[in-house]
């Protein structure tokens, strides 16, 4: 389960992300870290962490 923070955070990116028109498709968390990923568009992805900060890969 995401913390309160990691969906805050995804709940943003990902009115961002369809605002500009980009499909979002997979939201998963990851198995060992526990960080939130999303895969947005033909390049975008997105790391949340657990404190609810975020980078762009």
């Amino acid at each position: 389960m995401p913390t309160v923070e990691q969906l805050k955070t995804l709940f943003i990116l990902s009115f961002w992300a369809t605002k500009m028109y980009l499909p979002v498709f997979l939201v998963r968390i990851d198995e060992r870290t526990k960080n939130v990923v999303i895969l947005a568009g033909q390049e975008n992805e997105i790391i949340i962490y657990l404190e609810g900060k975020w980078r762009y890969v």
